[in-house]
């Protein structure tokens, strides 16, 4: 599942973000959300997140 839709994350989930500076290569950080920072219920580009190391990105995969 894409992260797009911000209904589809829950905290506590397992996702894959992509990193600010990761957006030209694309490499994906895996971890469990803490909080989520899109407050739209849509983002074209995946919901911005914080995951529980603190790391901010936008979901592009939820497991």
């Amino acid at each position: 599942m894409n992260g797009t839709k911000r209904a589809d994350i829950k905290v506590g989930a397992e996702v894959s973000i992509v990193l600010k500076k990761d957006q030209r290569s694309g490499a994906l950080t895996q971890g469990v959300v803490k909080d989520i920072l899109t407050k739209a219920p849509f983002h074209s580009h995946g919901i911005k997140v914080r995951l529980e190391d603190g790391q901010v990105g936008r979901v592009k995969e939820i497991q």
